[in-house]
């Protein structure tokens, strides 16, 4: 979710789910080491609870970036050893290290030495030529022996060569089961399931054998599904009723944020999806495309978006589909 889940991103889910864990984009540890930690680790305390979600495979670097992330306040530090994308691959991180666990091990043992809040691990069930089957369970094996609080899997595997990262995230197989098992096998390690989750009543299903459900893009292209995981999962009611409610909710904190200099459109493009399939949902999505990004643009520009969307009553019996 690298350039998605930023800080804008977050606040406006958080208005969706007040319980739900929410995670950054990954951060390198080069850039939390060595770049403006204030722009790039900053955030709103109405965000809580999020996890900070680190690329890097030196032991020492990432020890050093979780206690620059624990300083900050996060309530999670997230090794991401799952994403596929060639500046990843280049960089030795992410999925690639799938193929090194003893390392991946090494990393988390020297992070969690060096921080309070948990520290988790999100991975693959394996790349290019590996068992999925032996590898993950191999690598739950050494991530759990480390210290790793929970593993969050990516129920496919990941082929580096030959695939996108756009094909690493449609084209491998899921498989499901693959998790269950591992589960079983580990009963105290907190397993989360992530891939091919579209709907709460799928993440429910999952959620009858394992301890968590992880939601990406189908959260972040149609966010108003998040205004169901309270109620469903928490037992507590949705913040908002309707789409129209939470985008009002959000006009307040755009209004701060262009006044510390920040351009409209850098928290709009978060909510594009927000009316998916709803009566004015385009007239919507258009008029912040061409108003938004103007370099005058105010907080007033959204409030003439969310006119031109038709009400269609309580739109909460739609979220979970």
């Amino acid at each position: 979710m690298m350039e998605w889940t930023d800080r804008h991103c977050r606040y406006f889910h958080r208005l969706l789910t007040r319980h739900a864990l929410i995670y950054t984009e990954m951060l390198t540890t080069g850039a939390v080491l060595h770049g403006d930690r204030g722009r790039l680790l900053a955030f709103d305390p109405f965000e809580h609870p999020v996890g900070l979600q680190l690329g890097g495979c030196d032991p020492q670097a990432l020890a050093q970036s979780a206690r620059i992330g624990a300083d900050f306040g996060y309530d999670e530090i997230n090794l991401n050893v799952g994403c596929p994308s060639d500046r990843v691959q280049e960089g030795r991180f992410g999925a690639c290290l799938m193929a090194e666990p003893r390392l991946v091990g090494d990393c988390v043992a020297a992070m969690k030495a060096a921080v309070a809040v948990p520290v988790t691990v999100k991975c693959r069930t394996g790349i290019d030529e590996q068992d999925p089957e032996s590898t993950l369970f191999n690598f739950a094996e050494t991530v759990k022996s480390a210290g790793a609080d929970a593993l969050i899997v990516h129920a496919r595997k990941a082929w580096l060569k030959g695939l996108s990262p756009r094909e690493n995230r449609e084209v491998p197989p899921l498989d499901y089961p693959l998790v269950h098992r591992l589960k079983a096998a580990h009963p105290q390690l907190e397993i989360v399931l992530n891939g091919g989750i579209t709907s709460l009543e799928q993440a429910q299903m999952h959620l009858g054998v394992l301890d968590g459900v992880m939601m990406g893009r189908a959260a972040y292209q149609e966010p108003w599904r998040l205004a169901g995981v309270d109620p469903l999962f928490f037992g507590t009611a949705a913040p908002f009723k309707t789409p129209k409610e939470a985008a009002a909710a959000l006009i307040p904190y755009i209004e701060r944020q262009l006044d510390s200099g920040l351009r409209l459109h850098a928290v709009t493009r978060h909510v594009l999806g927000l009316f998916r399939a709803l009566p004015g949902a385009r007239a919507f999505r258009r008029h912040l495309a061409i108003a938004a990004v103007k370099p005058e643009a105010r907080a007033h520009v959204l409030a003439e978006a969310l006119a031109l969307v038709l009400d269609s009553g309580d739109d909460l019996a739609h979220i979970a589909a």
